[in-house]
């Protein structure tokens, strides 16, 4: 059984965790703040981008021709882009999102395109650490990349993968990140980067069709090949940020479940520590009694 010092040990050991995983959770919620701006801000951009070009391609009718619109006949090489947290202490944030990302690439991908090599580039040091594990090419590690994101560092990752994309050394591009819908729910995504699909059922895109009649200069080719780029830079960039956000978000409520797990202990420890104490008392009165009415017969 243990005793009053054992537990008076423990209860200053789980106040010591709580007090960590307070200020962890406080250091989140500030990065999370932030990085839900980005999201926010960017947003508008990354929709309204999108919609335009899906518009203008749709309304081209098939004439159109870009490399990363082009979808290649036999799917010989497929890259997919990983990104994951660099620490731990988030839940089941990489657990979900690494989980996701092997059962595709060792199974789904290998069943649709059999004859298809398959690489890996990670992004985070959880992703990296998990693929090294695992028997898959990799193309390249990144980490200490999305806790503090910047487009000219994120550009120079993507850019290397569309130009394979151009030469034909991929034939398929994916990503498999943490998707940010709210505070409370992240789930994990896949989204094809190349070759692009544009979106001509999406609601704005069908109101931009039918509603508007737009001039363009100086012609819809040559803003297609100026725009299309930089979409692919921007739903690379936006991947980065909802994963940002995504992790933020999740290690905050896995603090703010450690904090008030370590308060429920502290008090269950504290309830124990007085139950001793008092049997401890109780059995000492009893012997200080038994002693004084051994000694009256004496």
């Amino acid at each position: 059984m243990a005793t009053l010092r054992d537990i008076r040990s423990r209860v200053n050991s789980v106040k010591s965790i709580q007090k960590i995983t307070q200020a962890m959770k406080m250091v989140a919620t500030a990065k999370l703040r932030k990085a839900q701006n980005m999201v926010e801000d960017s947003r508008p951009y990354f929709s309204k981008l999108s919609s335009s070009i899906s518009t203008i391609i749709d309304s081209l009718g098939g004439e159109f021709v870009h490399p990363f619109l082009e979808k290649h006949e036999y799917i010989k090489n497929i890259a997919v882009i990983v990104i994951s947290a660099d620490k731990g202490m988030c839940g089941s944030f990489n657990t979900n999102l690494l989980r996701e990302a092997n059962l595709a690439i060792s199974e789904q991908l290998p069943a649709e395109y059999p004859s298809a090599n398959i690489s890996v580039l990670p992004i985070g040091k959880k992703a990296i650490s998990f693929f090294k594990k695992q028997n898959i090419q990799i193309i390249k590690e990144f980490a200490n990349i999305t806790n503090n994101p910047e487009f000219p560092v994120v550009k120079s990752i993507i850019d290397p993968i569309k130009n394979r994309f151009i030469l034909g050394e991929y034939d398929l591009v994916l990503i498999y990140s943490v998707k940010f819908l709210n505070i409370l729910k992240q789930i994990p995504a896949k989204t094809q980067l190349l070759p692009f699909i544009p979106d001509t059922k999406n609601e704005i895109v069908k109101k931009d069709k039918y509603n508007t009649n737009f001039i363009f200069e100086p012609d819809k080719k040559l803003i297609l090949n100026s725009l299309i780029p930089k979409l692919i830079d921007s739903i690379f960039w936006y991947s980065i940020l909802e994963s940002n956000a995504s992790e933020q978000a999740a290690r905050r409520v896995a603090m703010d479940n450690a904090t008030t797990n370590a308060g429920d202990l502290i008090n269950s420890l504290n309830l124990i520590y007085n139950n001793i104490r008092q049997s401890n008392i109780t059995r000492e009165i009893i012997e200080i009694v038994s002693g004084a009415n051994a000694l009256k017969e004496i």
